[in-house]
């Protein structure tokens, strides 16, 4: 019952991670606020849930920053209030540095780093005047551990955890959780969604996305961890083991990622 009545912002929702958080918390009769860039999709996702009415959404462009503050006030006019929000939007990468243009390194930091910033400083003033509210950020394992044809991608959720363990430090007084989610592999279009060196899409899936975890018991696990408040929590299956080898046998973990196939 802790989720009832509660106002619930998801970004990239249109979707995979994003899509199954929906319907997670409306089961659990959140009132829920669904954003995207395709307002198509996001109104499959509605018409998928239960008690539509308690049911919003806002198109959403994370890599558009001078309108981020509007859609949050435009959230705000909704339900009055932000008590979860949850920065899952976000774009991937398959290319190699050497062949990646700057603009490229540029647009997925615009929307992975700044553009889920951007969006949490909007609500976080409402939260501040409040002394309450709990914001989920979705990194990677990709945030721990660098590897091939990820570089932009990496850094961009590597900055994440800089940026969300220092508004932690900041804020925990005021009653504002913040909660970093680090998943492995997880069965979505991410990877078909990837941007290749060209800005265009890779358009396949990884062997590792098609083997992974399932959104919905993803979904699940993502819940119990903001239920319990917790920090960070990573899941995911035996590529999980690569966050612990860097940080505990730095040299054997090199050794093995050289050699991994990048897929």
């Amino acid at each position: 019952m802790i989720f009832k009545e509660k106002v619930v912002w998801i970004t990239g929702a249109s979707s995979g991670i994003g899509e199954a958080l929906v319907y997670e918390f409306n089961k659990r009769n959140a009132k829920i606020i669904i954003s995207a860039r395709r307002i198509d999709e996001l109104e499959r996702v509605k018409n998928n849930c239960k008690n539509i009415e308690n049911i919003r959404i806002i198109q959403l462009d994370l890599e558009n920053h001078d309108v981020i503050e509007e859609k949050a006030n435009q959230a705000f006019s909704f339900f009055g209030k932000i008590d979860y929000l949850i920065n899952n939007g976000g774009i991937s990468q398959r290319s190699l540095v050497s062949e990646t243009h700057l603009n490229i390194d540029k647009k997925i930091m615009d929307v992975n780093y700044f553009g889920t910033i951007a969006l949490t400083k909007a609500v976080l003033p409402n939260m501040l005047s409040r002394k309450t509210g709990h914001i989920i950020v979705i990194s990677s394992v990709a945030g721990k551990i660098g590897t091939a044809l990820r570089s932009a991608y990496s850094a961009s959720k590597h900055a994440l955890h800089g940026f969300f363990d220092s508004l932690r430090a900041e804020v925990w007084k005021e009653n504002i959780f913040v909660t970093i989610i680090c998943p492995g592999y997880v069965k979505t279009n991410v990877s078909v969604n990837a941007i290749t060196a060209d800005g265009t899409a890779q358009n396949s899936m990884d062997e590792n996305s098609e083997n992974g975890m399932l959104p919905e018991i993803l979904a699940e696990k993502i819940i119990k961890a903001i239920k319990n408040k917790k920090e960070e929590v990573n899941i995911g299956g035996p590529e999980m083991v690569g966050i612990y080898l860097k940080r505990c046998m730095p040299r054997i973990f090199s050794s093995i990622i050289k050699r991994r196939k990048a897929v």
